[in-house]
């Protein structure tokens, strides 16, 4: 499967439902790896806003402000992650929601199969489906025939035939 950028990564068009479950997972990953890698900026965040308060409480205030520069910084890190962790989040909806309509599109019954499944049924080999229909004929021509003597039966009965 060819994962390069599509111009819309939601897109499921041509995939079978194999390829398009595969597909959804990387994008799954992604999205996993993404949150851990938000947890990790929360958490250095989290250590960053305590060294301001250590600062101040210590008064050196030029290493306050530095650490707020790193605050700003990681804040700033954190939202662009935010961002695509909604649009990963949209994506995997979007492209689950064409996954049933993949499945519901490909064929579940492999009429190839089910004929030979049917021709065993009847009593025959695989291979033999010409013989198999030759029987078919023949059952129809003597039910035919039986037909026609029944017909004849009942019009001697009724004196109708000559």
């Amino acid at each position: 499967m060819d994962y390069r950028a599509k111009e819309n990564p939601a897109d499921l068009t041509g995939m079978s439902v194999a390829e398009a479950k595969e597909y959804i997972a990387h994008h799954y990953i992604t999205l996993k790896l993404t949150e851990k890698k938000r947890q990790e900026l929360a958490e250095e965040s989290a250590k960053w806003a305590s060294r301001i308060q250590l600062a101040r409480a210590k008064g050196a205030e030029d290493l306050a402000l530095e650490a707020e520069k790193e605050t700003a910084n990681l804040k700033a890190q954190s939202d662009r992650l935010d961002a695509e962790l909604e649009e990963l989040k949209a994506q995997i909806s979007r492209m689950r929601d064409q996954l049933r309509v993949l499945g519901s599109r490909e064929r579940t019954v492999d009429p190839d199969l089910l004929e030979q499944e049917l021709i065993i049924a009847a009593g025959y080999m695989p291979g033999e489906e010409e013989k198999a229909a030759a029987d078919r004929r023949f059952r129809e021509l003597e039910q035919e025939a039986a037909a026609d003597e029944a017909l004849q039966a009942l019009k001697a009965k009724m004196g109708l035939t000559r």
